[in-house]
């Protein structure tokens, strides 16, 4: 039992080293092979080592590290032990892949509006997949996640774009360079939404309501169609005060169309509401994953 226990989070940890390291790969690529060659200002941690490297040539991997280890400390207590390890692990193989890794791949040297766009989403792409695993890439990752942990019912995206709002116009006017806080607020506001549609749009879909009076022959047609679970609710006409049915299903953007052609099969008169589903989670869908919290 214990072999097999010690099987179980050694692949764990495969696992999350497997994501960790393409995270890092993309994150290094939007910074160095396009941020650094563009020079606008870049957000987070990321943007005061590209400052430094700008002003010092020091090794953004390494400057990184650096600022990380004071603030580390300070957010110890509030992240737990856990996130903190996995945090510290993945700030190291992404300050190498900028160092080593990423210059082993041509350098972007075109358009600096494609060149903020190549960063947003190479870096929300990456940063996402590790988020998503519950770890972070240190600095500003570490406010971004203490805020999240206080206020959860903010998304990560919201956070990363206002935490970073004024390192770039720092990074902008050091440098008197007005047209790079333009592109570097473009690089934050698509790598919020990059984020944020990765991190919580996989999970998205739709919620059909349907008010009828033959509730039990739609939710069958449903279930042959599309094998999704549905909910009879009682519900009462406002006019004519007549007993009604409601029908709730949740379901995926592409079977929504044959929930509407069950309900039009079922119930011509039906009424069909239609309604976007920001997230689902529960059976048939991603379930909630119990203590996935920071604090473990």
């Amino acid at each position: 039992m214990k072999t097999k226990f010690s099987m179980q989070r050694a692949k764990i940890l495969a696992t999350q080293l497997a994501w960790e390291f393409i995270g890092s790969v993309f994150i290094a690529a939007g910074i160095y092979n396009f941020a650094v060659q563009a020079k606008f200002p870049m957000t987070g941690f990321s943007g005061i080592s590209i400052i430094l490297y700008r002003l010092l040539n020091i090794p953004i991997g390494f400057s990184t590290i650096l600022l990380n280890i004071p603030l580390a400390i300070i957010c110890y207590r509030l992240l737990g032990r856990k996130f903190f390890i996995s945090s510290l692990r993945c700030m190291v193989i992404s300050s190498l892949m900028i160092d080593y890794v990423a210059p082993l791949f041509p350098v972007y040297e075109g358009d600096r509006l494609l060149a903020a766009l190549c960063t947003g989403v190479f870096g929300g792409i990456g940063y996402a997949l590790i988020y998503s695993k519950n770890s972070s890439t240190g600095g500003s990752d570490f406010i971004i996640m203490a805020v999240k942990a206080i206020k959860p019912h903010l998304s990560l995206g919201k956070i990363a774009f206002w935490s970073d709002v004024g390192i770039i116009l720092v990074g902008g006017i050091l440098f008197r360079d007005i047209d790079g806080i333009i592109y570097g607020m473009v690089v934050n506001f698509i790598f919020a939404v990059a984020v944020d549609k990765l991190m919580y749009g996989i999970n998205a879909g739709k919620l059909a309501l349907i008010v009828t009076e033959h509730g039990d022959l739609i939710c069958e047609l449903i279930d042959e169609c599309c094998q999704r679970g549905t909910t009879i609710l009682n519900g009462q006409g406002g006019y004519n005060k007549e007993e009604k049915q409601v029908v709730m299903c949740a379901c995926s953007n592409k079977e929504m169309f044959h929930v509407q052609q069950a309900v039009k099969k079922a119930d011509p008169a039906s009424f069909l509401i239609v309604l976007e589903s920001n997230e689902v989670h529960g059976e048939g869908f991603k379930m909630i994953q119990i203590g996935e919290g920071a604090n473990e």
